[in-house]
């Protein structure tokens, strides 16, 4: 785990499931602009 202080106010970068179109934004975006699939934080682990 990595040592990051997380802070909500703080633009994101958020990577498509299905397409992998990263967007940057202060909060989730509900769907991908691109293809409208499902957005991850790219600060949160992925396993």
């Amino acid at each position: 785990m990595r040592d990051v202080e997380y802070d909500p106010r703080e633009e994101s970068a958020y990577e498509c499931f299905d397409c992998g179109t990263i967007v940057v934004a202060e909060s989730c975006p509900s769907a991908c602009p691109d293809c409208g699939g499902a957005m991850r934080n790219r600060l949160t682990t992925f396993e």
